[in-house]
């Protein structure tokens, strides 16, 4: 192991939760949130990953998972790639969210032209699999009642249609997703629906607007824009993107209150260009 490695993993080992009071939330992982190390590359978690072969209802994937034992169990997420895409179009997720404090698969679809509900069924099944058939070192780091899904593109639709068929999941981030012929004023389930301006794959006036505007308020919902941005946002661990989507598994799926304030009040700049949320309630 390198020194650098070395050194991660005994920060990861240290890390505090309480830190600078006492812990009231048992579901909190890492230290205090801030602006840096919310856009910095990885979070305070030192990870490792194991490789899942193709099964019959999903198409293998990688799972990320925090080193640390000392704090408890995981939260866990799974993320779908969009149409024609590989797994590696949306890797990036996976070591930017396990470093937070999340067990994360990234997946591989069945076959390239998978449509949304397919790949819905397909997290809801890479979930599955982590909870009950992954090695040993990653279910011992896994709660199994705190999941949330995430995709990009057709991976973005899936991932709305998962929770609203799956109401006991607690958060989704789709990012420039695309479907159709779908309801989404089933969701009951926190949802962030990231949008790219620019975008003239799933256009944000008749895909992103209309699915955010879909949700019952009542989920507690968001809606993030960014400028410039085309369709291809999501395939690149950039900010304001992947600091927002941190934000809010770490809100929801961790119930950690600490991170509020970079969903509400809202996030501004010049790579916002619309920013609209219930806020947390």
């Amino acid at each position: 192991m390198s020194a650098v490695a070395a050194a991660l993993s005994l920060g990861a080992l240290v890390v505090n939760p309480a830190a600078g009071g006492a812990q009231t939330n048992p579901l909190q992982r890492g230290p205090a949130p801030t602006d840096a190390s919310l856009e910095a590359t990885a979070g305070p978690f030192a990870i490792s990953s194991a490789v899942v072969a193709r099964q019959t209802t999903f198409g293998g994937g990688t799972i990320y998972y925090p080193n640390d034992t000392s704090q408890g169990t995981f939260g866990v997420i799974a993320v779908s790639p969009g149409f024609l895409s590989p797994q590696t179009a949306i890797q990036w997720a996976g070591p930017r969210l396990a470093s937070n404090g999340f067990v994360v698969i990234t997946i591989d679809t069945l076959g390239p032209f998978d449509f949304p509900s397919q790949r819905a069924a397909q997290l809801k099944a890479a979930l599955g699999y982590v909870t009950g058939s992954a090695p040993a070192a990653v279910r011992q780091r896994v709660d199994p009642t705190r999941l949330a899904v995430m995709g990009h593109s057709m991976g973005g639709g899936g991932s709305i249609e998962a929770v609203r068929d799956n109401p006991t999941y607690q958060a989704a981030v789709a990012l420039q997703p695309w479907d159709f012929l779908q309801f989404f004023n089933g969701v009951n389930v926190p949802t962030m629906i990231i949008g790219a301006q620019n975008d003239t794959i799933a256009g944000v006036a008749s895909h992103a607007e209309p699915f955010y505007d879909a949700i019952p308020a009542a989920a507690e919902k968001a809606y993030l824009e960014v400028a410039g941005a085309d369709h291809f946002l999501g395939i690149a661990p950039n900010n304001p993107q992947a600091k927002s989507a941190v934000a809010w598994m770490k809100r929801y799926v961790d119930n950690d209150t600490r991170y509020e304030r970079f969903i509400c009040p809202p996030p501004s700049g010049t790579r916002i260009s619309e920013y609209r949320n219930t806020c947390p309630g």
